[in-house]
């Protein structure tokens, strides 16, 4: 009975464990690459096939698919990390957007208020209207632009061009 608990048998077990040949692992990798999952059938054969015990392929396979399992999720994590890199530059870039607009918004704004200011624009209802909204600080929403839309003819919304060509002219 002492021969199952000396320390020196089961340091002889592990010393005698051999390590798989290159082709061994070929071979295994290939299986694992078909089917990563090892079924008791194909575990026996390719044990026979390889010359080792079930056991240590039954271990080569879960040490594998952790590995894999690993790898997959770095891949996911590194696909993930891009997309939102890619969406924090879209969203600093809209940011960078708005804030252009708003200047320009404010500057329409304010040219407006000089042009009605010295009757050199007669006071249109539309322009008027936007621009003493409260939504003249924060910015146009289309919203607003939606409210007057069906109360701007034609001619109205050439003069809107007209004035807005003019003020993009005047940067």
């Amino acid at each position: 009975m002492e021969f199952f608990h000396t320390p020196n048998h089961k340091h002889s077990f592990q010393h005698n464990k051999k390590r798989l040949t290159q082709e061994q692992v070929n071979l295994l990798e290939r299986s694992f690459t078909s089917n990563n999952k090892l079924e008791p059938e194909r575990k026996l054969l390719l044990a026979k096939q390889l010359g080792i015990p079930p056991r240590q392929v039954a271990i080569w396979y879960q040490n594998k698919r952790a590995r894999w399992k690993t790898q997959s999720l770095e891949l996911d994590y590194n696909a993930i990390q891009a997309k939102l890199e890619t969406a924090l530059a879209e969203k600093r870039r809209l940011e960078k957007d708005v804030g252009r607009l708003r200047g320009e918004l404010k500057k329409a704004h304010d040219l407006v208020l000089v042009l009605n200011q010295t009757q050199e624009l007669p006071a249109h209802p539309v322009i008027c209207s936007m621009f003493n909204s409260s939504s003249a600080e924060e910015g146009v929403g289309s919203s607003s632009l939606q409210q007057h839309e069906d109360q701007v003819s034609d001619h109205e919304v050439k003069q809107l061009e007209e004035l807005y060509a003019c003020l993009i002219d005047m940067q």
